[in-house]
């Protein structure tokens, strides 16, 4: 079996990756990828080890996580990119921010990036883990935590595509992606070290990841900012596209320049 993690690409121009939550696979930014080949990107979005046809890793861990994406990165010929990453593919761009400088450009990070606190694991990790051992199928668990976790203003076409990603998780993929979610332990002095520009999205019905704790992160990162998007929970590139896409394509536009 390859290790090389399995990916859809589109458009051409500088790389962008998207990195999916544990939530789903690269199905959560399908829309994006269309409108970042529009923009002159190449926009590439990965299935994570052990979702799609990509091979697991073991342990899964986001050194191995991290590991695997390099990987692709060299595949794909690319020195340099910029990550998107939602909810634990946040956590994972900043991981490779820290393990790979020289490679990043530019981060995207929404509904996720901090290390989680009890606070969060008991909103995000504790029901998802408890729904498997009841035995639910994602298909069922994913009915479930996408009407809990969205917000009060989320396109029904973004739900819907939602807990279609959801749902073709393997369960045994899941339950490992949760239990890593808890072993990302960067502290802010490791953090303070992350020096790439970085676009900070919170949906302000996040109930996951709240706006707090993505304001809190600004303040540790060298060069951050947020946007807050009403009416948003947990996915706010499926739940708002018209105001992440804007909010990213600013982003993208702008002559960043790493500080030093």
């Amino acid at each position: 079996m390859s290790l090389l993690p399995t990916f859809s690409l589109l458009g051409s121009g500088p790389t962008v990756l998207l990195l999916h939550d544990a939530d789903g696979d690269h199905l959560s930014f399908a829309p994006l990828l269309e409108t970042l080949a529009g923009a002159g990107c190449r926009a590439v979005a990965w299935d994570m080890p052990g979702y799609g046809r990509s091979a697991p890793v073991e342990p899964y861990a986001f050194k191995g996580l991290a590991q695997r994406c390099l990987l692709l990165l060299d595949a794909l010929q690319c020195d340099e990119v910029t990550l998107v990453g939602h909810g634990m593919g946040a956590m994972l761009a900043l991981e490779l921010a820290l393990r790979a400088p020289l490679r990043v450009r530019r981060l995207a990070l929404c509904a996720g990036g901090p290390p989680l606190d009890a606070s969060a694991v008991a909103a995000w990790v504790a029901p998802r883990l408890a729904l498997l051992d009841e035995g639910l199928s994602m298909d069922s668990l994913a009915e479930r935590l996408v009407a809990r976790d969205a917000g009060s203003g989320a396109l029904p076409e973004g739900l819907q595509l939602a807990r279609h990603a959801m749902g073709r998780v393997h369960a045994a993929t899941y339950r490992h992606a949760l239990q890593a979610l808890a072993g990302f332990a960067r502290s802010a002095p490791e953090l303070m070290h992350v020096r790439q520009p970085t676009l900070l999205i919170a949906g302000e019905e996040d109930r996951c990841t709240p706006p707090e704790a993505l304001l809190a992160l600004a303040h540790v990162l060298r060069d951050a900012r947020v946007v807050q998007l009403a009416g948003v929970g947990h996915w706010p590139q499926l739940e708002d596209p018209e105001g992440f896409e804007a909010a990213l394509l600013d982003f993208l536009s702008e002559p960043h320049a790493l500080p030093h």
